[in-house]
C-alpha cells in the first residue's frame, strides 16, 4: 500500500473524517458481527491471522463490513496491498497493479493483494482481463460486492475464488456499534457531552436494517445538527433521531438476487396464506420501482400454480389485476394488485393442477405414444367413418346426469389417475362429482 494512500490518523485530519469512517474496526478483535466467517477458529479468520490468503470474494448487503475487513487485512498482511474502486478504474488501471505485482513478485519475492471495491462493476472484458493473474498467483484477488456474485462475477473467476456471504448486521451489532462510537474518546463521540435516550437508539437500531454505515451517519448527523442545552449538552432524543434517519434505504435491485429474494418472499407469503406478509413485500417492490406488471405475472402465476380448481376465482381476479395494471397504471394500479395478492393468498391451496399436468407431461414423454381409440376418433372428414372413426361414441348429454361410462384414455393407461383433487374449497365439490362418476362406472360395468 503506498504510503500516501493511508488515512490521516491525526487529531486534526480524524476529526474531519465522517464519523462512519472514523470508527472503521482497525483489527479483526474490533471488528463486529460475521461470526460465521471470521469468528473464533473460523477459516477466514485463521487465514487473516497466519496471512495465508487466497482468492476471495466478499458478498452482501452494504454496511455489514466489507470494505473494512478488507482495510484489516490491509494492516496485517505482510504482501503488497493494492486497491481500486471498479467504478472509476479501467483496463489500464488494472494492467499497471498487474505489472508492478509482476515486479514485485519477481525481484522481491513479495505478493500483492489487489482489493476491488464493488466488483460486479467491471464489465466481463475487464474481469477477464483479471483472470490470468489470479490463475497464476501474480495477485490475491479480494474483491467486494453487493450483489450475488452468481450473476455478477465471470464463471472463471468466481470457480477460482472462495465466495465468503457477508449478512445484514444484528440489532445487537448495530447497537454495538453506536454505543462505541458513543464511547469512544479517540475516534467517536467520548470526550463530548452526548446523551441518547433509549427510545432513540432503540430508532437508530431498528431503522438501520442491519446497516452499520446508515447507523453511525444518523447518528452523526444528529449529533452534528442539535445544539447544546445550557448544560453544554447535546441531548439526541427520537425526534431527533427520527429526523436524522429519517427513511431506511431499500436494498433493492432489480437485477441482483435482492431481487429474486424479495419476489420468493412473496410468492411464498401468497403460499403460505399470510396476508400480512404478502402486502408487506408486494410493498416493498412497490416502493423499490418494481415492474407493476411483473408483479402481476407473479400473482397471476400464483393462482393458476398454488390456489388452482380450489378457487376457480383466483385467476379471474389475477387476470383482471392485470388487464387494471396495464390500463391505469400505478399509483392506483397498487390497489388492483393488493386485492389480488390478498384473494390469492387467503384463498383455499391446491396444486392438484399442477401435479396433474406433470404427471401426463410425464406420461407423454416416457411411456409408448398412446392410440387415440377408435370411439374417440373424428368421423367427420373424408373417409374416416368408413374407417371405423366414432363408431361406438356416447353421447353423454343423451344419458342421465349428462354421464355415460366409456374409456378416453389409451388402453395402457385406462387405470391411470392424473387428476387428484385436494378436499379444500371448490374441489371438494369436484371430488364429490368424481365419486358420482366412479359409482356410475362400477354399476355399468
Amino acid at each position: 500500500m503506498d504510503l500516501f494512500d493511508l488515512p490521516d490518523d491525526s487529531s486534526a485530519g480524524m476529526k474531519n473524517r465522517p464519523l462512519a469512517d472514523r470508527m472503521r474496526p482497525q483489527t479483526l478483535d474490533e471488528f463486529v458481527g460475521q461470526e460465521q466467517i471470521v469468528g473464533k477458529n473460523r477459516l477466514l479468520r485463521r487465514a487473516i491471522q497466519a496471512d495465508k490468503l487466497t482468492p476471495m470474494i466478499f458478498f452482501g448487503p452494504p454496511g455489514t463490513g466489507k470494505t473494512t475487513l478488507a482495510h484489516i487485512i490491509a494492516k496485517s498482511t505482510s504482501a503488497y496491498f493494492e486497491q481500486l474502486n471498479a467504478v472509476t478504474a479501467g483496463v489500464g488501471d488494472l494492467r499497471k497493479v498487474i505489472s508492478g505485482a509482476e515486479e514485485r513478485l519477481k525481484f522481491d519475492r513479495q505478493k500483492t493483494i489487489l482489493f476491488i471495491d464493488e466488483i460486479h462493476r467491471f464489465s466481463k472484458s475487464q474481469q477477464d482481463a483479471l483472470l490470468p493473474s489470479v490463475e497464476k498467483g501474480i495477485i490475491i484477488l479480494i474483491g467486494a460486492t453487493t450483489e450475488s456474485p452468481m450473476f455478477e462475477i465471470n464463471p472463471a473467476l468466481l470457480s477460482r475464488s472462495r465466495l465468503f456471504r457477508f449478512v445484514p448486521l444484528t440489532e445487537d451489532d448495530i447497537r454495538r456499534i453506536l454505543l462505541n462510537a458513543l464511547h469512544d474518546k479517540e475516534r467517536g463521540y467520548g470526550s463530548e457531552k452526548i446523551r441518547l435516550d433509549a427510545d432513540a437508539l432503540d430508532h437508530l437500531v431498528r431503522v438501520a436494517s442491519g446497516d452499520s454505515r446508515s447507523a453511525l451517519q444518523a447518528l452523526e448527523l444528529a449529533a452534528l445538527t442539535t445544539d447544546p442545552d445550557k448544560n453544554g449538552v447535546i441531548h439526541i432524543n427520537l425526534e431527533v433521531a427520527e429526523e436524522s434517519i429519517q427513511k431506511k434505504v431499500l436494498h433493492y435491485d432489480k437485477k441482483g438476487d435482492n431481487h429474486y429474494d424479495t419476489v420468493s418472499a412473496f410468492i411464498k407469503s401468497m403460499r403460505g396464506s399470510d396476508p400480512n406478509a404478502t402486502l408487506y413485500w408486494l410493498a416493498k417492490m412497490i416502493a423499490a420501482g418494481e415492474d407493476p406488471k411483473f408483479i402481476a405475472r407473479r400473482i397471476f402465476i400464483h393462482a393458476a400454480e398454488d390456489v388452482g380448481l380450489a378457487d376457480p376465482n383466483a385467476i379471474l381476479v389475477a387476470n383482471a389485476a392485470v388487464t387494471a395494471v396495464t390500463f391505469i397504471g400505478l399509483p392506483e394500479a397498487r390497489i388492483p394488485l393488493a386485492e389480488a395478492a390478498l384473494y390469492v393468498a387467503t384463498a383455499p391451496k391446491s396444486n392438484a393442477a399442477v401435479v396433474g399436468i406433470d404427471q401426463a407431461l410425464d406420461a407423454v414423454k416416457h411411456d409408448r405414444t398412446g392410440e387415440v381409440p377408435m370411439h374417440l376418433r373424428d368421423a367427420h372428414y373424408k373417409g374416416a367413418a368408413k374407417l371405423g372413426h366414432g363408431k361406438g361414441y356416447l353421447y353423454p348429454h343423451d344419458f342421465e346426469g349428462g354421464y355415460v361410462p366409456q374409456a378416453y384414455l389409451p388402453p395402457h393407461l385406462q387405470d391411470k389417475t392424473f387428476y387428484h383433487p385436494s378436499p379444500r374449497g371448490y374441489e371438494r365439490t369436484v371430488q364429490k362429482r368424481l365419486d358420482y362418476f366412479a359409482q356410475r362406472d362400477q354399476a355399468g360395468k
